[in-house]
């Protein structure tokens, strides 16, 4: 079974498919086109496999262009077909994984997914999940759906692997090419056959001794992140209320050559894994009664900075003898980071909510976000408005959210009359630019 499958994946005749073509999906599908695979594109959202069909792009960062000739050769068939599952020799799952209500993992994406493909398994597929998920959650969870649901066992009739996804949109310098791509399989078997496949598309494979590892490996890398940024979220509010300039402060911690890394401090969390991860491995952790303090106290960190900024407009809106309530404020970014379109987890969501609910009249400017949309959480309906020097002198303040490259900051110093700054973006202006 296993020289079968090495043998389709070298000739590249195997046949790949990618379930959820999102941030994710969509590039890794890419990816497999390029290195000569035929790929099946499969999403239960009609609108995206439609969209790829007609030449067009739902992800700035990737124009419909790069697929249109691999579409028109037969090579690239995005569907809603998931019928289509049964041709493939290998299924790439991308799907989200958001948290419930009570910070606990919502698997249900990977679940039914699992349920649609199961019967459509064969003998010598390859069966990978990209989901970032809880340590255990191949073999615990998924694995026996697999194998209830085909008929099949894993590690025997198919392989089973999990390769956690990295993907950062709109980073101009890694994509999934040569990102390293770090591997755990059920069985050595599995583990070689997700090597070979992996391997024909990205410059490295990092393999490790299971799935569990490999879960660990995702959950790690953001933990990590969110742990550090909530430390330089405290430090900014303590920096506050000492009178020094935090930014000032990391800078010259950073010219230490060894030993500092440096975070910076922000307005919360935004994205599809820093602000959820972790929480997926402390509900993991109560399973197991370990306490995870630090990923917890994390969490309450920055979650809170959101408050923490709408306190500061207030509070910046007083010393000029002006309530909130009834107060323009204009939002400058809701992207979660700079240079993309994407909103997913953005501060901004939670900011903006904050502003209205004290009263404010709220509007927003983004280069990449023409219009926000309702979310599970959230139930915001705004477009952006054009960022002119008539709408700055008109808002009573202006809140910097996500500092994209392209706002003209120095129009906004000189216009606004006051600016809280959550991203050290404007040019310091005494009395007039107020950090948050």
């Amino acid at each position: 079974m296993i020289e079968d499958f090495l043998g389709k994946v070298a000739a590249r005749n195997a046949r790949v498919g990618v379930v959820g073509l999102g941030y994710v999906g969509l590039p890794l599908a890419r990816a497999f086109l390029r290195a000569g695979f035929t790929v099946v594109g499969l999403d239960i959202d009609e609108r995206k496999p439609e969209l790829l069909r007609q030449g067009r792009s739902y992800l700035r960062h990737l124009p419909a262009g790069e697929f249109t000739g691999f579409i028109e050769q037969e090579r690239f068939l995005p569907t809603t077909d998931f019928s289509r599952a049964a041709d493939c020799d290998a299924l790439i799952v991308c799907v989200p994984t958001p948290l419930r209500e009570g910070r606990e993992p919502d698997t249900s994406y990977i679940e039914s997914t699992a349920r649609t493909l199961a019967p459509r398994l064969r003998r010598g597929v390859l069966f990978s999940l990209e989901s970032t998920t809880w340590p255990g959650c191949s073999e615990l969870l998924l694995r026996p759906l697999l194998e209830e649901g085909s008929g099949l066992r894993a590690g025997e009739d198919f392989f089973l692997v999990y390769s956690p996804e990295r993907e950062d949109p709109g980073n101009p310098e890694y994509h999934t090419g040569n990102i390293p791509k770090v591997l755990g399989g059920l069985t050595a078997d599995c583990r070689r056959a997700g090597a070979a496949l992996y391997g024909a598309v990205v410059e490295r494979v990092v393999e490790v001794d299971g799935c569990s590892s490999a879960e660990m490996v995702k959950i790690f890398e953001n933990v990590y992140r969110a742990v550090n940024i909530a430390l330089v979220n405290e430090l900014k509010l303590l920096c506050e209320r000492l009178g020094i300039d935090v930014w000032q402060v990391i800078e010259a911690a950073a010219t230490k050559p060894f030993g500092f890394q440096a975070f910076w401090p922000g307005p919360g969390l935004g994205g599809h894994c820093i602000p959820i991860d972790p929480f997926y491995l402390s509900w993991r952790a109560r399973q197991v009664e370990v306490p995870a303090r630090f990923i917890e106290l994390a969490g309450e960190i920055n979650t809170a900075m959101p408050y923490h900024v709408v306190e500061r407009v207030a509070g910046a809106l007083n010393s000029r003898r002006k309530p909130l309530n009834g107060s323009s404020v204009l939002v400058l970014g809701v992207a979660y980071k700079p240079g993309v379109d994407d909103v997913r987890e953005s501060p901004a969501y939670r900011i903006i909510e904050l502003l209205e609910e004290g009263g404010a009249r709220v509007q927003y400017h983004d280069p990449y976000v023409a219009e926000i949309v309702p979310t599970r959480h959230h139930d915001l309906r705004m477009g952006s408005v054009p960022l002119t020097p008539e709408l700055l002198r008109a808002t009573d303040c202006v809140v910097v959210v996500t500092a994209h490259r392209e706002v003209d900051y120095d129009l906004v110093a000189r216009e606004a009359d006051l600016v809280v700054d959550t991203r050290n973006a404007v040019p310091r202006i005494s009395g007039k630019v107020i950090g948050a």
